[in-house]
Order: C-alpha cells, then structure tokens, then sequence
C-alpha cells in the first residue's frame, strides 16, 4: 500500500483527494460505493499498475478527505459527474476505463449517459443502470414497493439514520453493511437498524483485515455518513434533473459483474431486467454479464483477484 500516492487537487469548486499508482500509462477510473472510500479499490490499484495502466481512484465528494459539501442538492448527478470531468480534465486525457461499484457506478451510468465521448469502456460492479421511469420519481415508488423500512426510504430524512447509527460502534456498523448476505430488498428496522447495540460482535470475514475495518472506520468516524447518504437523498432530484434523458440510451462498451448473493441482484425486478432483455435494449453496447456463485455485495474487495483478472480482459480489448 505503501507505493500508492495520495494528493489533493481542485475539481469543480471542491477539493478532491485521489489514490493513484501508475503514471503514463492508459487511465482507468476507479469510483467507490457507499460507504467506502478510494480503500475500497486498493487490490485493483495495485494490480492494475502492475499491468501498465495509470490507476485513480478519488475519495467521491462527501466521503474521506474530500470536501463534504452541506446541502444535499450539492450530490446530485450533474455535480458528482462534474466533479469527474474535471478529474479527468486535470490528467490530461480524453478517454478512461471506467470501473465502478455501488452507488460509484449509479455516478459511473450518468458519466456514460452524458458524456460518452470520455469514457472507451465500463466495468460495472453491481448496480445496473436503471432507466428514469418517465411518471413516478424514485423514492415514492421504492416506499411503495419495499415499505417504509426499505433502506432507501430510511435514508431520506436528514440527521435521522446518523442518530441511529450514532448509537453504535463504527466499526460495527460498517462490518454489518460490508458482511451482509441476506437478500434484498435491505430493510432498516427502525430502532434497530443494525441489531441490538448489545450483540455480540460479528466476525470478520477473511477478506478484510482488521486493519481494513480500521481504516474506513477512522474515515467514518472523522467524517460522518451524512455525505454518502446525501447521494440517496438527491434522488428525486437526480429524477427531476434528468427528465431531458428520460429514453436515452447508454452508447458505451460494458460488461457488468454481479455476486449471486448481491442485496441488490435479490432485489425484486433485477434479475428479470439484467437477463430478460431489458438492459441490453438500455445498453446496446452490454457485451457481457457475469454472475459470480456465491459473493455478496462489496464483490472488488471480497474477490479481489477474480475481479482484477475481469477488469484487464475486457479493457485491453480497447
């Protein structure tokens, strides 16, 4: 880890920390999920250098040593892909490999919705693109399917899910979300969203470390969540704001890697569009879709090698 080097630069009006090994060679984009940071990518930086690519990976705005701008409408689409443009911008290239998990590829999807001229292909962990319903805005129509509980709709009202999770540990916290396997849809229990504060703590499982938990725990701790949950609460605004887009295809080559155990592939209506031909229509350039048996959500850090070798076999074809 030690070889990876850290700076701060000025993109779109905030100050951005980016992880980075591998300088001159072709780009690749690495963009974390919640709740992460750049430390989510830290076996594909390395793997990827080693191979000739130049790896970044930023803390996204709101998450590590980024700014954290206070007003949720400062997490919409159009900042968060601005944010990437002026990355990209500040590199000195006109194209990178794109690779993305969680709510970094719902960011990843918007990047190649509006601006595919800067992206030659996308690895996409975990989340598909989801197509704007032209009639009924995202949160209203998850609380009506999912409930009041769905972890979604526990996230929108602002200091209520940061008073919650303040009553324990971090780093449980944290070891709760990266180690869940029970299928979607995630529901919060209100009082108890992550299991008594009296549990036993869970174990950890042999793919991260304690020194692992400790660091994207320093992270949350000195941080706070309210950043990384503000993306959930800009997402009728990211509705409103995309109503331009409402049909638009995604014109870039992707190939797509889910764990079989994924909350968010369990989740009612997902598999059906990934393998039922919903996707491909959205994504005509969808040139391959990978089930892994047998992995969970936070797939990058669980099965490290396995996605490395994904990522390099699709992006040296471009």
């Amino acid at each position: 880890m030690d070889s990876i080097e850290h700076r701060m630069v000025t993109v779109n009006g905030i100050n951005m920390h980016v992880a980075e090994k591998g300088k001159g060679g072709p780009v690749v984009l690495f963009l974390h999920g919640f709740p992460e940071t750049w430390y989510a990518w830290r076996h594909q930086i390395l793997a990827s250098a080693a191979l000739g690519y130049y790896a970044v990976a930023p803390d996204l705005r709101g998450y590590g040593d980024t700014d954290a701008p206070p007003t949720t409408a400062s997490y919409s689409c159009f900042h968060a892909v601005g944010d990437l443009i002026g990355l990209i911008d500040l590199l000195g290239v006109e194209q990178v490999f794109l690779v993305a998990h969680d709510w970094g590829a719902l960011i990843g999807w918007y990047l190649c919705l509006f601006r595919p001229d800067r992206v030659k292909a996308f690895v996409c962990l975990t989340v598909p693109f989801r197509p704007r319903h032209p009639k009924m805005k995202p949160v209203e129509t998850m609380r009506a399917y999912f409930g009041d509980d769905y972890y979604i709709c526990r996230f929108q009202e602002h200091g209520a899910i940061e008073a919650e999770i303040a009553n324990y540990d971090t780093a449980e916290v944290l070891k709760k979300i990266l180690t869940d396997r029970k299928p979607g849809p995630p529901c919060l229990p209100k009082g108890s969203p992550f299991g008594k504060t009296t549990d036993a703590p869970l174990p950890l499982p042999s793919w991260i470390l304690e020194d692992d938990l400790k660091h994207f725990a320093q992270n949350f701790e000195k941080k706070g969540f309210t950043g990384g949950l503000n993306y959930y609460r800009a997402l009728d605004l990211n509705w409103e704001l995309t109503a331009p887009w409402t049909g638009a295809q995604v014109k870039v080559p992707v190939k797509f890697v889910v764990g079989d155990l994924d909350m968010t592939y369990t989740t009612p209506g997902v598999k059906e569009y990934i393998h039922n031909g919903g996707f491909k229509k959205d994504v005509p350039l969808l040139e391959d879709v990978v089930v892994m048996e047998g992995v969970g959500h936070f797939i990058n850090q669980e099965k490290a090698e396995e996605i490395n070798a994904h990522i390099h076999d699709f992006i040296k074809k471009f």
